[in-house]
């Protein structure tokens, strides 16, 4: 594939389905379906860092995953820089284009290789660099990711925890993809490590050229480095917006629930402790209810709510920023959801 052919676009998803079977009993028999993501449509543009954020269970991994072949698709389509998943798993040339990085980089690294040898091995097999500049290559790696050189003999649990997840992503950056996902990769990590790694990405997508989608629950990191935001709940996107304006002016119940979740300097100041509440567990992903995921927990729920899932609308917000609510608009949310009631992580 040629560079001429990208499009301006990294990653675009238009109507994703992803369904798991549920068999139970000694034959294994189907006896249900889960909806682990259910009609996602959102576009990773070139150069850019989106967040996808919710709570466990929300469909965020799940998408992360089937945007580069692990995950099987029941329906919808994914193009990786302007060409079809399932052309790019037929001809082998997804994994030169997009790549992933787990939350646990321990169980992701070989224990018995070293640093050095696990990332010569992946510039050996995808040909990236000649081979007698294979050594070279490495150092170089190591060197973007923040590593020191004498690490490179060491095994993955000779490492710090920041430090594996460091050579995690050189690994990745071994076969120079274009896309990355980074499935909760800091949230093990101290808060001073994440910063590192937070800051080591905005870096990687500057100086190469690369488009992260990052998955985290964790709203503090999604402010810190996001340039759009995605808000998913029971499969579904809530909302979707540029990152300072999600923030700032949250026009989702849901998305105004998981920002009333952040902690805030002074525990006596209200902040948004008694706006809206939802519930302990996420949907039942293999019972989906007609209407919108979110109704169980939306105070603002009414009978249209329950009868119809309200599709994704341009609110009075800027471009980019889209709510799947009915009463989004309404007088009574806009004023729950003002800015003024919203913290800054």
């Amino acid at each position: 594939m040629t560079t001429e052919a990208l499009t301006p676009d990294a990653v675009t998803v238009e109507d994703l389905t992803v369904l798991f079977p549920v068999r139970s009993g000694v034959l294994r028999r189907l006896t249900g379906t889960v909806r682990a993501v259910d009609g996602v449509s959102f576009t990773v543009p070139a150069r850019t860092i989106v967040t996808i954020v919710g709570e466990s269970g929300s469909g965020k991994t799940t998408t992360g995953r089937a945007l580069v072949g692990l995950s099987p698709i029941a329906s919808g389509r994914v193009r990786v820089h302007g060409t079809d998943l399932n052309e790019l798993r037929r001809d082998r040339t997804l994994p030169r284009l997009s790549q992933i990085v787990y939350q646990d980089p321990y169980a992701s690294l070989n224990p018995r290789m070293t640093v050095r040898a696990m990332i010569a091995e992946v510039v050996t097999v995808h040909g990236t660099v000649p081979r007698h500049e294979t050594a070279e290559q490495v150092t170089k790696l190591l060197g973007q990711v923040g590593l020191q050189p004498e690490l490179a003999d060491r095994y993955p649990h000779e490492l710090s925890g920041g430090q594996r997840q460091r050579a995690a992503i050189a690994r990745a950056l071994a076969v120079e993809p274009r896309f990355i996902v980074c499935d909760e990769i800091v949230s093990a990590l101290d808060v001073s490590v994440q910063g590192q790694i937070v800051n080591l990405l905005k870096d990687l997508r500057r100086d190469r050229d690369v488009s992260f989608l990052f998955i985290s629950h964790d709203m503090s990191v999604v402010r810190h480095i996001s340039d759009q935001v995605v808000v998913m709940y029971g499969g579904r996107i809530m909302e979707s917006a540029p990152c300072e304006e999600l923030f700032t002016t949250p026009r989702h119940p849901y998305t105004h629930a998981l920002l009333a979740a952040v902690p805030v300097p002074d525990p006596r100041s209200p902040g948004l402790r008694d706006g809206v509440r939802i519930r302990a567990e996420p949907p039942d992903p293999a019972s989906v209810l007609a209407g919108c995921r979110f109704q169980r927990s939306c105070p603002f729920a009414t009978e249209i709510c329950r009868e119809g899932d309200p599709p994704p609308q341009l609110p009075a917000g800027g471009p980019g920023h889209t709510v799947a609510c009915h009463h989004a608009d309404t007088p009574a949310v806009r004023t729950a959801l003002s800015p003024e009631r919203t913290p800054a992580p």
